[in-house]
C-alpha cells in the first residue's frame, strides 16, 4: 500500500476559510456574551438547555479550527505561525465563553437540579461542574489567573522545555538531542549504552542548579493552588480532573507497590539471557540484535484482521479510516514525530498521525491509535462536552487494542521469537504500570514538604524510590541518582504520572474479564463502554462490567495478568535452556 495522507476537508478546506471561520466566531461568541452573561439565573429550564446547546455548539466551532491548525502543524511544522495564529484566536473566543460554567457553578442548588433534570444527556458534565464549584474563583480571579499563566509556572514550564531543545550532548564527536542520546539506550552494544548514559548525566549535572530550581518553583506554585482553591491535598486537583476518588487511586498504588517483586524476577532473569550483573544502562537492553520488520501493508492487514476477529463494527471503522483519508502514515520532512490520534469534532472524525518505519513496533503503534481511534469514533455522539475521557479511561481501548494485537502476532511465532517478543511487552509494562507508581511515588515525597529542597534532597529520593522498583535486579549507578531532572511530567502536570499506571492496570483487569467471559456479551458491554465517551465517569463505566475500580480485589485482576505473562516469558526461557 502506497503512503496515506490526511485528508482535512472534513474540517476546513484551507487556511484562509479558517481564518474566515474563526472571524465570524468571534462575533458569534461576543453575541452568546451579551445575550448571557449574568442571566443564567433569570432562565427557566428550557431556555437553559437552549443556551448550553449554543454553548456547546461555540465549544464544536472552537475545537473545529484548533483541530485544523493542530494538524496542519503536525504535518507541517513550517505551519508554526498560522497554528500559532489560531491559538491566539481561539483564546480570545474563549475569554467570552468563560462565564458560562462559573455563573452555572453559582447558581442556588435548586436552580442547578432543575436545569440538570431537563438537561439529561449533559447530567454528568453539570454534576462535575458543581462537584468543582468550591475549587473556583470568582470571574474577574480567574482571568487574572488565565492571564497570569503565561509568566507563572507555565514560564518555568517553557523554559525546561527550551533548555532541553536547545540541548546538545556531545557524544562520539557529535552533538546529539536528548531524545537522540536516550535512543542509545536500547542499543545492543553495552559499551554504547554506558557511554551515552554517561554522556547524558554529565548534561544534567551542568544544568542541575537550574533543574533543581525550576521543580522547587513548581512545587511553591502548587502549594499556592492548593491554598487558594482549597483542595484537600496537592495531588487531589488532579483526582478531580480525573473523576476518580482518592481511595481507589490509593488502591492501585497499593496493589503496584506490593508487586515490585515481579519486576526484579523479570530483570533477574534477564541478567542471565545478557550473561552479566545488569546496570541501569541495561534495563533496555534488546535482547534480540534483529529487528523484526513488517511492511505497511502487512501491518495494516494484521491489525484488521485482529480487529475483525473481535467485533466487525471496530474493523469497519477502522477499514473506514484507511479509505477515507484519516491516517497519516510515514515520516516526511518537518513532519512531527511520533504518533497520536486526534478526535477532532462530532460533526467530523478522528485523526491519526503515524510514522511508520518498517519494525514491529510501528505496528503494535498501529494498534494502539487505531484503539484510540475507535473510541474517539464511537464516542462523538456524546458531543464535544461529553465525548473526551479523562486520561485514566482514555488509554483503554488504546492498550486493548494492543493486547488484542498481541495475542494474534503470539499464534504464529517460534519460541525464540515470542520469548523476544513477551520480553517486550513486559518491558512496555513495567514502564507503563511500574515506573509511573515510581514517578508518583517520588512526587507525594517531594510534594509533602512545603519548604524548598536542594538538589541532593531530590537525588536521595529519586534513588530511593528507584531503589524500591529494582532492589537487586538492577544496579543503579551513582549517575542515576540525577536522572529524576529532565523528567517533564514532574513540571508540566504534576501528579499526572499516575493516571497511566492506572489506564494500564484498569485495561488488564478487563482483557483478563475479556478471556474469561462469554465474548459476545463482553464485546457487546465493552462497545457500548467506549460509546458512552466521558458522558459517565470512571466507576459508573466500570461498574458496567460488574466491577468497583475503589476496591483493591479489582486491581489485583490486572495484577494477575502481568503474572501470566511473566510466567509464560519464565516458562519458555526454562525450555530454551534445557
Amino acid at each position: 500500500m502506497k503512503e496515506q495522507e490526511w485528508d482535512l476537508s472534513a474540517l476546513f478546506e484551507n487556511k484562509e476559510s479558517t481564518e474566515e471561520f474563526l472571524k465570524t466566531l468571534q462575533t458569534e461568541a461576543q453575541e452568546f456574551e451579551s445575550a448571557y452573561q449574568n442571566s443564567l439565573k433569570n432562565l427557566d429550564a428550557a431556555k437553559f438547555a437552549d443556551a448550553l446547546k449554543h454553548y456547546e455548539n461555540l465549544l464544536e466551532k472552537i475545537s473545529r479550527a484548533m483541530t485544523y491548525a493542530q494538524l496542519l502543524f503536525a504535518k507541517n511544522t513550517k505551519e508554526a505561525k498560522f497554528y500559532s495564529q489560531c491559538e491566539m484566536a481561539c483564546a480570545n473566543i474563549q475569554q467570552h465563553l468563560l462565564f458560562f460554567e462559573i455563573e452555572f457553578k453559582n447558581l442556588d442548588a435548586k436552580k442547578q437540579l432543575a436545569f440538570i433534570k431537563k438537561c439529561k444527556d449533559h447530567a454528568f458534565y453539570l454534576n462535575n461542574l458543581i462537584e468543582k464549584k468550591k475549587h473556583t474563583l470568582n470571574l474577574d480571579e480567574e482571568k487574572i489567573a488565565l492571564a497570569l499563566s503565561p509568566v507563572g509556572v507555565g514560564a518555568f514550564s517553557r523554559l525546561f522545555d527550551e533548555h532541553f531543545s536547545s540541548l546538545k550532548i556531545p557524544f562520539e564527536e557529535q552533538n546529539l538531542s536528548e531524545e537522540e542520546i536516550l535512543a542509545l539506550l536500547h542499543n545492543p552494544k553495552r559499551k554504547i549504552r554506558k557511554k551515552s548514559q554517561k554522556a547524558f548525566s554529565k548534561a544534567l549535572e551542568k544544568s542541575r542548579p537550574l533543574l533543581t530550581y525550576i521543580l522547587n518553583m513548581v512545587r511553591k506554585d502548587l502549594l499556592i493552588e492548593t491554598k487558594l482553591r482549597k483542595y484537600d491535598k496537592k495531588e487531589s486537583f488532579r483526582h478531580i480532573d480525573n473523576q476518580i476518588s482518592q481511595e481507589s487511586v490509593d488502591s492501585m498504588i497499593e496493589i503496584v507497590n506490593a508487586n515490585f517483586s515481579l519486576v526484579h524476577r523479570y530483570y533477574h532473569q534477564k541478567a542471565q539471557i545478557l550473561g552479566h550483573k545488569l546496570k541501569d544502562y541495561d534495563r533496555y537492553a534488546p535482547l534480540n540484535d534483529e529487528s523484526i520488520t513488517m511492511t505497511y501493508s502487512q501491518a495494516l492487514e494484521e491489525v484488521l484482521k485482529t480487529l475483525k476477529a473481535f467485533s466487525p463494527e471496530f474493523h469497519k471503522i477502522a477499514s473506514k479510516a484507511i479509505k477515507e483519508g484519516w491516517v497519516d502514515s510515514h515520516p516526511k520532512d518537518f513532519k512531527q514525530g511520533g504518533a497520536f490520534s486526534h478526535g477532532g469534532v462530532p460533526s467530523a472524525h478522528p485523526y491519526v498521525l503515524l510514522n511508520y518505519t518498517g519494525n514491529r513496533r510501528d505496528a503494535f503503534t498501529i494498534a494502539h491509535e487505531f484503539g484510540h481511534m475507535i473510541h474517539q469514533e464511537l464516542s462523538k455522539k456524546q458531543g464535544v462536552l461529553n465525548m473526551d475521557t479523562p486520561l485514566t479511561t482514555a488509554e483503554t481501548a488504546s492498550v486493548f487494542s494492543e493486547m488484542l494485537f498481541f495475542e494474534h502476532l503470539k499464534k504464529g511465532l517460534k519460541s525464540d521469537e515470542l520469548l523476544f517478543m513477551l520480553a517486550g511487552k513486559l518491558e512496555d509494562i513495567f514502564s507503563t504500570l511500574f515506573r509511573q507508581v515510581v514517578m508518583t511515588n517520588f512526587e507525594r515525597r517531594i510534594h509533602e514538604m512545603d519548604e524548598e529542597l536542594d538538589t541532593k534532597d531530590f537525588d536521595q529520593i529519586w534513588f530511593e524510590e528507584n531503589q524500591r522498583m529494582f532492589e537487586k535486579s538492577v544496579k543503579l549507578t551513582k549517575n542515576y541518582h540525577l536522572w529524576w531532572s529532565y523528567i517533564p511530567h514532574f513540571i508540566h502536570s504534576p501528579f499526572y504520572c499516575y493516571a497511566y499506571s492506572y489506564g494500564q492496570l484498569l485495561t488488564l483487569a478487563l482483557y483478563g474479564l475479556y478471556k474469561k467471559s462469554d465474548a459476545k456479551e463482553f464485546v457487546k458491554t465493552y462497545t457500548e463502554f467506549l460509546s458512552l465517551g466521558g458522558s459517565k465517569s470512571p466507576k459508573e463505566l466500570v461498574s458496567m462490567f460488574g466491577f468497583d475500580i475503589d476496591s483493591k480485589e479489582f486491581w489485583e485482576i490486572g495484577m494477575q495478568e502481568v503474572r501470566h505473562l511473566l510466567e509464560e516469558f519464565e516458562r519458555l526461557l526454562a525450555c530454551k535452556e534445557n
